[in-house]
């Protein structure tokens, strides 16, 4: 999204954005109670707390501190407590101890939200267009970086949930069917070709999508939907996590390392398999897409399969005409949801992040930008591999066909499945 342009009143369409994105954070914690704000489950894992608050310090560092002439903090130790690993605007907490402190409280971090938010609009109400012109790209990252946030908190809470044998409850979980999923996997085929790859235009990205280059592509095909509980059963009974031969070598050494036997929030009960949602425990729905797994078990399951994960160049050629649409937090599904078509290529924005096969690296041309802002993507392009397509607890307004998502191959509390691709 731009908000630049002749005729467009800029004040008035940040300050409404800008609203609309910090209420939207504060709307998905109305469900959680003081208690549930503080707890750090694991390393990964950070507070809610902490999340209202690292959210709030972006827009605290990065523009009301250089911009708003006499902004006074509310505490000169926030800056510490809230960074998260900006080198150059300083040190920071240790990131898997952001669960052991007590204060600041609850109520003094929605304090301190409301005071960054009341200063930003105060800084709103002092620039004229060509400066608020001029600082745009900052505010839209900003605005970007908190609808991530918003994800996280989400994906965050589920796992806090999970470590509590209550199995609590988030929301209400509405099931939908589908009549599709169970059928056939049907496959989308394309030719190949010298494509244009990455972001290009004049509105919004992260630095990671860009620069715009020239990628050579393969014939290939893509699976018509997302795998399924169902199809990932089946892996399961056929002995997928003790086959060798379908693993990485450090993903075989994980899995045995760990005892992984089925995907994270997978929970068996006698003989009938269950699956933790943020609406708790519920029985596992088969047609349902598979989600948090690792890159380790979707290249396993894609072996097994006769297949592979498609590169990232891959998914973005076939994504390319596709509007994005889909099942996204905005759904209030809060879950993946199974597939409405046999045929035509679908489910690929939401519902979970599909794993493909590129390890995240620069794209030929990249170059971070100066100063901290410089550190948001690139010092991360080592030792991870990209995922495409947002999820079910993505906003359908923070994505683009060219968005490139990275975790390490072990990760798996997020919203990640499966897409299957395979050579022509």
């Amino acid at each position: 999204m731009t908000i630049s342009g002749e005729n467009q009143d800029l004040r008035g369409l940040f300050i409404d954005r800008y609203n609309r994105v910090r209420g939207f954070t504060e709307q998905l914690c109305e469900p959680l109670e003081k208690e549930d704000y503080v707890i750090q489950s694991m390393p990964d894992v950070s507070p809610t707390r902490w999340h209202l608050a690292h959210t709030s310090w972006f827009f605290e560092t990065f523009i009301l501190k250089p911009e708003l002439k006499n902004y006074k903090t509310p505490n000169e130790l926030y800056n510490y407590l809230f960074n998260s690993y900006y080198n150059a605007v300083g040190q920071q907490f240790p990131r898997p101890q952001r669960g052991l402190l007590s204060r600041p409280t609850v109520k003094e971090v929605f304090a301190y939200r409301h005071h960054v938010d009341e200063e930003m609009l105060r800084l709103f109400e002092t620039l004229d267009e060509h400066k608020i012109s001029a600082l745009e790209s900052i505010l839209i990252l900003g605005l970007n970086h908190e609808q991530q946030h918003q994800e996280l908190m989400l994906t965050d809470i589920k796992h806090v949930f999970f470590k509590n044998p209550l199995y609590p409850s988030y929301s209400q979980i509405v099931q939908v069917n589908g009549s599709h999923s169970s059928e056939e996997l049907q496959w989308s085929s394309f030719p190949g070709a010298r494509v244009q790859h990455g972001f290009s235009g004049g509105s919004f990205s992260f630095d990671n999508e860009t620069p715009r280059h020239d990628v050579l592509i393969q014939p290939f095909e893509l699976g018509n939907r997302l795998v399924t509980n169902r199809e990932y059963l089946s892996f399961m009974g056929d002995g997928g996590y003790s086959q060798a031969a379908l693993w990485l070598s450090d993903g075989w050494a994980l899995i045995n390392k760990d005892n992984w036997k089925a995907p994270l929030y997978w929970v068996k009960n006698d003989e009938n398999w269950f699956e933790f949602t943020l609406g708790g425990l519920s029985p596992l729905h088969l047609d349902n897409p598979v989600a948090h797994i690792s890159y380790y078990e979707a290249d396993a399951f894609a072996n097994w399969s006769g297949a592979r994960l498609p590169s990232e160049h891959e998914w973005e050629c076939a994504a390319q005409n596709i509007q994005i649409q889909g099942n996204f937090v905005q759904s209030q599904l809060f879950q993946p949801a199974p597939s409405d078509s046999p045929t035509k290529l679908s489910q690929m924005f939401g519902d979970v992040w599909e794993w493909t096969r590129s390890p995240y690296s620069p794209y030929p041309g990249f170059k971070s930008a100066s100063g901290a802002v410089g550190e948001y993507n690139g010092k991360f392009m080592s030792n991870q591999m990209v995922l495409r397509g947002g999820s079910c607890v993505s906003s359908c307004d923070h994505l683009r066909h060219t968005y490139r998502n990275f975790f390490y191959p072990h990760s798996r509390w997020q919203f990640m499945g499966i897409r299957l691709a395979r050579d022509v």
